[in-house]
């Protein structure tokens, strides 16, 4: 990382006060250096596949940055001249997949660093919140994950990328979106009679709570999944306006408890105007990805361009040019102070998880076109139902489509290597690594593969695995994926 040839230094003062020098990586790199606009795939809530209303003054990202919001921000030239590998090591890092990880702080030290974790209904391994943390840390035990995230006072869900697991110090942060939803008056649906529906869920979880919304009177009229009770809508909504929020998941029905009951009292005010709120979380939104276009930053919490634009100058982030970027980017002063190194993570990455949910960017920085196929009709499916990508070395080197059989046995029902047949049979081991690992997690000892992409990569695929391996892969015909 370089300004006018020389190493990237910046200037103290920008450095946001309070906010330490990254740790040292005394640990060597091991392996090969080894947009979605809405996400993976089509962004569902917890409670089924709808896409949920951006709800932000400013409303949806767009398909492409307005030309005019191009320069905007600064206004300067370029701060650091990034290669495309130091950027991919810069988000790589800023996604605690490079250095040695940080068990001490655990599960909610990682939140705090990606500043949301996306929610999702699909569970194969597990659930993607699941599947975040161990791509990190590793075998965390998923009751450990559970409780790290919804301890009374450690985070509470909200509207951010999409349905997302927030840290509980960002609560004041989106205000914003708190006015938004309360200015426009409903979600999805109306209620009959508001002013009935809302005082008896006020009452009721002041006097009982918390509550799921079977507990406070159903959820469903009887219809399809959509089709809400007047109880549920209400609930809803007020944990759309802030007077209600989500304590804890369970069976994956959400529990409500009034928020100024969960949100501790110094976080519980919505003081910040909309401009502080966009302000602060672009800048965080740039220090969990470690260098960003402007519609990078945009997708974190679904904001608006115009409104990241405009934040931009206000906030500690500097501008940078990147190898092979069209759109100016913008990173961490931060993090531009050390060199990225440390060991890579090799594991199967959860299609929502933040390094991989925006394509675009993940296509840009990996070199990998990749979208959730789940929603896809299953005879025009490519790579599988929930075709996991995999890290190792720092680059995207395979796809996995995953399934489990009772008997303690890891299906791989398709695996598909980038690159040409000789790259793919370089990486079978770290492929090999990844699913001996990820079976060990959800407790299966065998792991049986069903098809290899390129089927010249079978042999040393199956070699790898060694003693998990059980079968033979067999070519499906062409299109049969699950």
């Amino acid at each position: 990382m370089t300004v006018g040839g020389r190493p990237y230094d910046p200037v103290m003062s920008r450095i946001p006060p309070g906010v330490p020098a990254p740790r040292p990586h005394s640990e060597t790199a091991t392996g090969p250096d080894a947009r979605n606009d809405a996400g993976p795939g089509p962004t569902t809530p917890p409670a089924g596949g709808r896409a949920e209303p951006d709800g932000t003054p400013d409303g949806p990202r767009p398909d492409a940055v307005p030309t005019g919001a191009r320069r905007a921000g600064r206004g300067s030239a370029p701060e650091a001249e990034l290669s495309a590998d130091d950027a991919r090591r810069l988000a790589l890092r800023a996604q605690g997949l490079l250095g040695a990880p940080d068990h001490r702080a655990g599960v909610h030290g990682m939140l705090r660093d990606l500043g949301a974790v996306q929610l999702d209904t699909i569970s194969v391994l597990a659930r993607s919140h699941e599947l975040v943390p161990y791509a990190r840390l590793g075998a965390v035990g998923r009751p450990t994950v559970e409780a790290a995230y919804w301890t009374p006072g450690h985070s509470f869900e909200y509207w951010s990328h999409a349905a997302c697991i927030l840290p509980i110090e960002d609560w004041p942060l989106f205000a914003f979106r708190r006015r938004a939803r309360r200015g426009r008056g409903y979600r999805w649906h109306q209620l009959e009679d508001s002013a009935s529906a809302l005082a008896t869920v006020r009452e009721r979880l002041a006097a009982e709570g918390p509550l799921t919304a079977t507990e406070l009177g159903g959820a469903k009229r009887g219809g399809p999944w959509w089709d809400w009770s007047q109880t549920k809508i209400a609930v809803e909504w007020l944990l759309d306006v802030g007077e209600v929020v989500c304590r804890e998941r369970r069976g994956w029905k959400r529990v409500y408890e009034l928020a100024e009951r969960a949100v501790p009292g110094e976080l519980f005010h919505d003081d910040l105007d909309d401009d502080a709120c966009v302000r602060e979380l672009v800048g965080r939104a740039g220090r969990a990805l470690g260098v960003a276009t402007v519609a990078d930053l945009a997708d974190q919490h679904r904001l608006g361009i115009a409104s990241v634009t405009g934040a931009l100058p206000d906030t500690d982030l500097v501008p940078v040019a990147v190898e092979g970027w069209r759109e100016p980017a913008w990173a961490d002063p931060v993090a531009l102070r050390e060199t990225p190194r440390g060991r890579h993570r090799t594991t199967l990455l959860s299609p929502f998880d933040s390094l991989i949910w925006d394509r675009r960017r993940t296509e840009r920085i990996f070199g990998m076109a990749h979208r959730l196929e789940a929603y896809t009709p299953k005879e025009k499916r490519v790579h599988g139902y929930f075709a996991m990508p995999v890290l190792a070395g720092g680059r995207l080197v395979a796809r996995v489509d995953p399934a489990r059989e009772r008997g303690g046995v890891l299906v791989a029902r398709r695996v598909g290597f980038e690159g040409t047949p000789a790259v793919a049979r370089r990486s079978a081991p770290a492929v090999a690594t990844a699913l001996r690992e990820a079976a060990s997690w959800v407790g299966a000892e065998r792991i049986r593969v069903e098809r290899v992409v390129p089927a010249a990569a079978a042999p040393a695929l199956v070699e790898a695995l060694g003693a998990h391996a059980i079968g033979e892969p067999t070519d499906l015909p062409s299109g049969g994926v699950r």
